[in-house]
Formats: C-alpha cells, structure tokens, sequence
C-alpha cells in the first residue's frame, strides 16, 4: 500500500487517501464524503456556509435556504438568553430579598385575618368569640416561643438569683408547703363533704389507697423520688378543679367536645358516598370504623404542617418543669394524650436505645394509661360523653409518670437531658395531600385490627360465658358469666373510686371487660347502660339492674380511658421491641409492671373525677318530682326524672325511715316506684 496524492482538479481540492495496489479506489466518492462531513461540522458549529465558487458540487439555493434557517435558529437561542438573564436576575433580588419579602407576604395574610377577626367580631362578638380566643392564644405563644429563642439566655440570668435562694432555704421551705398542703387538702375535704356529701370523701381514700399500693409493690421502695408521685396527682387535680367545678372550664371543654363530635361527623359523608343511604344499619363496620379512617387522616396533616410536634413540645415542657421527669418520657407522656401507645414511642425514636429501665417503664407506663385521638372519635360516636373522654385523656398523662415513677423509680443516670437537646422526629410526607394519604393508608392496620380483634373477641366471651354458665348450672348457678366473675373481682376497687355500691358490681364487670379483653368491649357495654337511663324505663328487670347514676358513668368513664389490657401487652412489647431492638430484655421484663401501672393511673383519674364531679341537676329533686307528678297524666320518663328517682331511693337506703319526710310527697314516691320498679319494700 502507497500514499499517493491526487491530481489538482477544477475545484482545487486536495485529497489525501490511501491506496491499495491490489483495489481501486473511487476518488470521486472519496470527494462527495469529504464535502458531506465539510457541511456536517459547519452545521453543527451554527456558522454560515461559505460557498466556493470554484466547487461544482454545492448547490447554492440549498445553502441560501440552510442560512435562512440557521439565522432564525440564532434568534432563538438569543431570545431565550435574554429571558434567562431576567430570570437570573429576578431569582437573584428574591435571594437577596427573601426575609423582606417573606415578613412582606405574612404582613398581607395577618392584615387580612385581623380585618376578617374585625369585621366578625363587630358584626356578633358571642358568635365570634371562639375565633377570638384562638387568636389571642395564637399570638400568645408565637410571642412566647420568639422570647424564649432569643433572649433565653438573659430570662435564665433574670431568674437565677430567685432560683438560688429557694435553693438555699429549700430544706425548711418544703416542710411548710407540704404542712400547708395538707391543711389545705383537710379544710376542702371538710367543706366539700359537708356540701357535696360522702361520696367525694371515698373517693380521696381510694386514691390515698392506690398510692399507698404502688408504693409497698415498688421495685425500688426507698429510691422513690417523691417530687414526680405529688406533682402528677397536683396536675391531675388541678386539671379535674378546673374543668370540673369552673363554670368556665366546664364549658370549655364541653365546647371542645361538642366541636370535635361535630368534626367526626363529617365521616359520614364518605360512608354514605361508599356504603350507601343504608350504611347506619351496620352501625360498628360503617359509622364507627370510618370515623377512626378520618381522625388519622386529620393527625396525619397536623403532623405535616407541624402544629402536633409543637403541641407535644409545650404539653411535654409543662410536665418536665412541673414534676422534673426527663424530657423523652415528658414527650411520650404528652404525645400518648392524642396518639396510640405505638406512635408516640417514634417522636423519641433516635433517644431510645439510651435511655434508662425507668425511663422505659415510664413511656410504656404512659401508653398503657391513655387513648389515641383515632379511637377516642369511635367511643365518642358510641355516646359517651366527648368533654369527659377529652378531660380523661389529658389527666391521665400526668397519672402515668407519677404511677410509673412509683412503681419503677429512677435509679441510673438519664443519658439524655434538657441541655443535651431533643429534636421530635417529623413524617417523610412531601405535601399536604401526600400526608392525608398516607394518614388514611396507616388507618387500615388499625381499622382491621379493631375489627378482627372485636370478632374474635365477642366470639370468644361468648364461648367463655356459655362454658361458665355450663359449670354453674351442675351446681345450681346458672347465671355464672365471665362478667360475673370479673364484676367480684373488681368491685372494691371501683367502690373505692367512688362508686355507688350498688353500681360497684356493674363497673367491676366493665373494668374486667377492658383488662381482659379491650376498652372498645368496655365502652359497648356502657353506652348500652347509658341508652338505657337516657330511655328511662325500670331499672331493675328480673333483679338485674339495667342502668347506673350519672356519678357512676362518669366515674366508669374515667377508669375505662386507656389502653391497659393483655391484648395490648404485646402490642406495646412487639412495637418498641421493633424499633429499640437493644432494648428487648427490658421491655419484655417491665411490660406488665407498666400494664398494671397503667391501669392503676386510670383509676386514680376516676378517683379524681369522684372527688370533683359535681351534681348535674341545678333545679332540687322535690321540685322537679313535683312538677312531674302532680298533673293527672303520667309523665314521660326523662334523664333528669330518673336521677331525681334515684337520689330519692338512694336517700331512703342510707335512712331507717320507711317513708322519707321533708320535701318529698306521698304522689312523687308513688310515681318513682312505677318509673323504675324498685324491689324494694318501700314501694308496697
């Protein structure tokens, strides 16, 4: 092979090829191809092609066109230089702006609220009064939280030489309080008794007596730190004197039950939509169950936008200060008052595997002692009362970190403290709408574990209750139940609380329910015995009594608000076991404690409530008798009617008089003994 070059022809080109002696080569393709990639480089490089007069194989209308073309093509690009340059430069004044612009954007949205909270509140105060309120709290806490972010440091300094003198004088000063603490406790007991009655006086016992229980089944009976025991029975109780006995606590929280049971109703919709105009026939599977589907969506959004991290934050911080117990079990405690015993474990999650078997104990105690918001809709929608539901779930938080400090005192260094920071854990949830998904697709593990769990659990009471009846008919008691049993079992702790004692055996039965199998069982039974007194009608039927007090209810609400039973044992142990794995030994060894100080701190919140609940009738019991039964009709039997009958019987069983003197006459003890069938001698 020979490098040879070509011959010159008219076009002047040089070409340059190598030659085979044995093939030819064609030189006028070999010309064709070099032109061909000449065009190809001057296309891409976007430059004109420049015609060679000399060159026979370049048509000149087709470059004409191909200029026109790329000419164009170069306006483009300037173009779209040009609005990039804008663009830039837009993007860079709003970086260099961004905080003037933002503060500029939220001043717009603020002086469009104000002028819409302005314009409400001049047109009707009353009606807008609830959206005042939030407003002021509003501003309140972001006042709060800018403080404390930034003079922190400086409010700390402010207070230290008062914190250094209680710390000096401590030693004496405690003394006096707890010595004017307990006078305090002795002149309210005195008072209140004198004025309410007895019942408010076994309700303190019970509570001194629960106490006094933990204290002797302690672990660690001489390392109890008394400050968290006091301190989470002093919020409880001052929790239950404002909601309870304040006019304005009371309607509150009766507002804010009334508000969310207006809410859950808007499941209904959906239901309606799925199941269709029908779906109230199947109660259970398609009003109650949607309602759990729509309270996680909503939790699900609060927790994307923040607000619920922030909530738990200040109710966790509050405790912390309150009864010095550390800042992860402060926040599960707090978390646990609006979501479940497996939830709340994960806004701590990174902090678990170093904290302490008291600090474990604690945030199971904490679970086992409370309700989630998703199930707290369904036992709403049952028709027990929401303001005493919202009042249980809030108190029993502080219950269950002074139960479990109690029970399981802190004996090891905490790890993790206030200046060791602790940052909440938040959802991976991008927008609003992703986060609503995902609240409703996390609800059908818990949909169908209610489900599944109240089949399997009914079927099961059921087979219990036929072996038992079985068993006491071969010795003559046939009425033998698993109820029965339980209602033996738990009747002095329910009297204890404060309890009627002929309502004790009925809530013993209810309490036994919820331990052994779940509160969801618990709670369908006494909305049964609520329907019941809120229809009237006898109250005994075949000596079975069908219906309790309205003190009873309350009291049986109280101790029924938590997730302590066995079923929930291993929930509690499989979900922190899954997500503290080196910490599975001591879940497992401190699970049941934490169950049975659960249900200890539920029943200490009844005790509370005893102590507070106030008598629902305003108007006195001899008028209202009166009024009813003076007319020739018979009235119809109505709540108010049937306490008042009640009170009247209660009042006789407690005197040795066969018929009652003073307001009560002669027709309203007549009308009460055809109410509610009393079979007692009184009414022959």
């Amino acid at each position: 092979m020979e490098l040879k070059e070509t011959t010159r022809d008219q076009s002047g080109v040089h070409n340059l090829a190598f030659q085979n002696n044995s093939e030819g080569v064609d030189l006028i393709n070999l010309k064709g191809l070099g032109d061909n990639s000449q065009r190809t480089k001057n296309s891409q490089n976007k430059k004109s092609v420049r015609t060679n007069q000399d060159d026979e194989y370049i048509n000149i209308e087709s470059d004409l066109h191909e200029n026109k073309c790329d000419s164009v093509d170069d306006e483009q690009p300037r173009l779209k230089r040009h609005l990039e340059k804008k663009y830039d430069k837009v993007c860079e004044f709003c970086k260099k702006h961004k905080t003037r612009i933002r503060y500029a954007i939220y001043g717009i949205l603020i002086t469009a609220y104000l002028a819409v909270l302005i314009a409400a509140c001049s047109l009707n105060f009353w009606r807008a009064f609830p959206l005042f309120i939030i407003t002021v709290l509003a501003v309140f806490f972001i006042c709060w939280d800018f403080l404390i972010a930034k003079y922190e440091d400086r409010i700390a300094a402010f207070f230290c030489p008062a914190k250094s003198y209680l710390e000096k004088r401590w030693f004496w000063m405690k003394w006096v309080l707890c010595a004017a603490l307990i006078i305090t406790i002795i002149c309210w007991l005195t008072f209140d008794t004198a004025k309410q009655g007895s019942h408010q006086l076994i309700s303190f016992g019970g509570l001194v007596m629960y106490v006094l229980m933990m204290f002797i089944f302690s672990k660690y009976p001489t390392r109890v730190a008394w400050r968290p025991v006091f301190s989470g029975i002093g919020m409880q109780f001052i929790l239950g004197l404002l909601i309870l006995r304040t006019k304005v606590g009371f309607d509150v929280f009766n507002w804010l039950g009334i508000q969310i049971q207006t809410f859950l109703e808007y499941s209904d919709t959906g239901a309606k939509f799925v199941f269709g105009e029908k779906y109230m026939d199947h109660f259970f599977a398609f009003k109650v169950l949607p309602i759990v589907v729509f309270f996680s969506t909503v939790m699900s959004m609060l927790y994307h936008i923040g607000f619920m991290q922030w909530l738990v934050q200040k109710v966790g911080w509050i405790m912390q200060i309150c009864m010095g117990t550390t800042p992860v079990e402060s926040l599960v405690a707090a978390g646990n008052i609006f979501v479940g015993q497996t939830e709340s474990p994960l806004l701590v999650r990174p902090y678990l595997p170093y904290i302490t078997k008291s600090e474990l104990h604690a945030v199971m105690t904490a679970g086992f002692s409370t309700i989630a918001g998703s199930v707290l809709g369904a036992y709403i929608s049952f028709g027990v009362s929401a303001s005493h539901l919202l009042t249980a779930s809030v108190m029993s938080a502080p219950a269950s970190l002074a139960t479990s400090k109690l029970l399981w005192p802190e004996t090891e260094k905490p790890a993790v403290t206030l200046r060791s920071g602790l940052q909440i854990a938040k959802g991976d949830s991008k927008n609003l709408l992703e986060a609503a998904s995902q609240g409703a697709s996390a609800s059908i593990l818990l949909v169908a574990n209610i489900a599944v769990n109240l089949i399997s659990f009914l079927a099961l009471l059921a087979f219990v209750d036929s072996a038992l009846s079985w068993v006491g008919n071969l010795f003559g008691y046939p009425q033998l139940n698993f109820e029965n049993i339980c209602a033996y079992v738990f009747m002095p702790f329910s009297f204890m609380m404060g309890v009627d004692w002929e309502d004790s055996f009925i809530v013993g039965g209810l309490l036994g329910y919820k331990t052994f199998f779940n509160e969801f069982v618990a709670y369908e039974r006494l909305s049964k015995l609520i329907h019941n007194r809120e229809n009237g009608g006898s109250m005994y039927i075949n000596g079975v009594k069908q219906y309790m007090t309205v003190r009873s209810e309350v009291i049986a609400t109280y101790a029924l608000c938590g997730f302590a039973n066995f079923g929930s044992l291993g929930l509690v142990i499989g979900g922190l076991t899954s997500i503290a794995p080196s910490k599975k030994k001591e879940i497992a060894g401190g699970a049941f404690r934490a169950m049975i100080a659960g249900t200890v701190a539920c029943f200490m919140t009844a005790c509370v409530a005893g102590m507070l609940a106030a008598p629902a009738l305003e108007v006195p019991c001899h008028t209202v008798l009166g009024n009813a039964f003076s007319s020739t009709d018979f009235p119809a039997n109505s709540t108010e009617l049937v306490e008042c009958c009640q009170q009247l019987f209660t009042s006789v069983n407690h005197s040795q008089e066969i018929f009652p003197g003073g307001n009560y006459s002669l027709s309203s003890w007549k009308g009460c003994c055809q109410i509610l069938d009393q079979p007692a001698f009184h009414c022959t």
